[in-house]
């Protein structure tokens, strides 16, 4: 039985059960998203990093390789996703000493049928955590702060904050 507040869901079949949504009479269009997040530590663990001290190696290279490859999985993670063609991953981990931390921007572009957001959010997700597993041993109260889409391009609707 298809609920009122199911009828515009199109994660939802009419019958309520999960489905992913059929793109196949959509035209593929430029899409681009933009993600962002903080991560936020004690400035002893910021600056640690900042000079390479690290225990666990190059954290921001690290980071930033998982945030590529996660973008890439997004769809293997994220059980409704489409498998998309991804043209262009980017992402940024710009130190910043007034959290003190890091924020993370990731930039995602395809051309297809639907959007890039959640590969930018992924992307961002996981470069957070990623930085976080290498940070660990120096500090456990390192927080992962404000993950969210910044833009989106392309598709029905474009979106800036």
């Amino acid at each position: 039985m298809q609920h009122s507040s199911q009828k515009n869901l199109s994660h939802l079949n009419s019958q309520g059960d999960a489905q992913m949504v059929d793109v196949s009479e959509k035209q593929p269009t430029q899409r681009e998203a933009m993600a962002a997040g903080e991560v936020r530590m004690l400035k002893t663990t910021f600056e640690a990093i900042e000079k390479g001290n690290a225990p666990k190696g190059d954290v921001i290279t690290t980071a930033k390789l998982a945030g590529i490859m996660a973008a890439k999985q997004t769809s293997m993670l994220i059980p409704l996703c489409h498998p998309l063609p991804l043209q262009k991953i980017d992402v940024q981990i710009t130190g910043d000493k007034d959290l003190p931390g890091y924020q993370i921007r990731a930039s995602v572009k395809t051309k297809s049928e639907t959007g890039v957001e959640m590969e930018a959010l992924t992307a961002v997700s996981v470069a957070a955590l990623t930085l976080y597993d290498m940070a660990k041993a120096m500090e456990k109260s390192i927080q992962i702060h404000n993950i969210r889409l910044i833009s989106k391009t392309g598709g029905k609707s474009d979106y800036k904050v």
